[in-house]
């Protein structure tokens, strides 16, 4: 199928068409201030190309590719046990250790691209799809990867560039849609059940004594020390990690998108003990990283007073939803979140890997067992 579509692989953010953000109004994660953010802070063992898609001379799509190297991570999470954990390091580290997306790996949601409404779906997926079958003849990239569609995108996969890729579905992503009745968090909780309106209770007495608020540039560079170590307490001790983000990323992010990104800190006896992120993106709200000391995440139940907090501060700024992620899925469910089921379609190098790809894949991907909520009343 001959799309009629070309591309352009650009390796610089400074060398985008002058009409790309344009395209990128509808995300916010394919803007250049955006890209600039990866160009100039992003994990060590990753690195981003953009591809413009054009129709003519008209751009008409744009699309992020991340390649994520592997191979200088000692482990890539602590969930499975020892005997899994050390043959999903050794598959990785062997055999898939090199990786392309065309997405972004560090974010939840279909970030991979963005088109003019008169752009063919399918035909700019095949010309990406090109793209990176490029990228891989010049490079050793063993996994390639599309990853995060909803089920209304599944059909523009059916086609013959796809037809040996793996069709894959891990966590979910867990979105909290705001009613568009609420105009204040007491709102919120009005609609809850008496367990769930007790559980709120709960947790913002527990919170009593933290201070929390916004923090500014400079406040960010201040407390960044600490901003680093609380963050790097939860990611290495995530379940599954690909990259870990620099120390400079939320100062960055702070310099380049300005009020679009809202760091909150939280403070007990003026020591910062925990933070959150969201990025405004459009209609939605974006949870980014988050980080807290342990013990008094516990004791405080910080994690679930920070998801109250994202909760109010969406109903606050008019958001239609809240992009929480695919991690701590009761816990979220509790507050409200549904889970929506995200698909990727990825690919080997090697033939023969490929052929078993899907059997792998099972292996090496834990059953989650979680149970749904239902926080609100009929």
């Amino acid at each position: 199928m001959n799309t009629g579509y070309t591309y352009q692989l650009f390796k610089q953010t400074q060398h985008l068409p002058s009409d790309w953000d344009i395209i990128a109004q509808a995300n916010i994660f394919l803007s250049k201030k955006y890209l600039e953010v990866l160009a100039l802070a992003a994990p060590a063992n990753l690195k981003c190309q953009y591809i413009g898609v054009f129709n003519n001379e008209e751009l008409i799509g744009i699309s992020l590719a991340q390649f994520i190297d592997l191979s200088h991570l000692e482990t890539y999470g602590r969930r499975d046990n020892k005997i899994k954990t050390w043959i999903r390091n050794y598959i990785f580290s062997r055999f898939s250790s090199q990786l392309l997306f065309i997405g972004n790996n560090m974010l939840s949601g279909q970030n991979a691209f963005s088109v003019k409404a008169q752009a063919s779906i399918p035909a700019i997926l095949q010309t990406l799809n090109q793209a990176a079958t490029d990228i891989n003849q010049h490079s050793k990239i063993h996994l390639t990867s599309f990853k995060d569609f909803m089920p209304s995108d599944l059909s523009y996969f059916d086609q013959p560039a796809f037809k040996k890729d793996l069709k894959f579905s891990s966590q979910p992503n867990m979105i909290f849609e705001i009613n568009p009745n609420w105009n204040s968090e007491e709102d919120y909780v009005k609609d809850l059940t008496k367990k769930y309106k007790d559980q709120y209770k709960r947790s913002r007495n527990k919170l009593r004594g933290i201070q929390k608020r916004k923090l500014t540039l400079d406040e960010i560079l201040a407390h960044q020390e600490m901003i680093y170590d609380l963050y790097l307490h939860v990611a290495e001790h995530a379940p599954f990690n690909t990259f870990f983000l620099p120390k400079n990323h939320f100062y960055v992010l702070k310099e380049k998108l300005g009020d679009d990104f809202m760091l909150y800190g939280y403070f007990l006896d003026e020591k910062l003990i925990g933070f959150n992120t969201l990025i405004k993106n459009g209609t939605s709200l974006d949870t980014y990283f988050l980080g807290y000391d342990d013990k008094i995440q516990k004791e405080k139940m910080l994690y679930l007073n920070m998801l109250y907090d994202m909760i109010a501060c969406g109903i606050s700024l008019q958001f239609k939803n809240i992009i929480f992620g695919r991690t701590a899925l009761e816990i979220k469910s509790s507050v409200g979140a549904t889970d929506i089921a995200m698909f990727g379609f990825m690919r080997h190098s090697q033939p023969i890997i490929n052929h078993f790809l899907g059997s792998i894949f099972n292996y090496l991907e834990p059953v989650n067992n979680w149970k749904r909520r239902s926080p609100f009343k009929k």
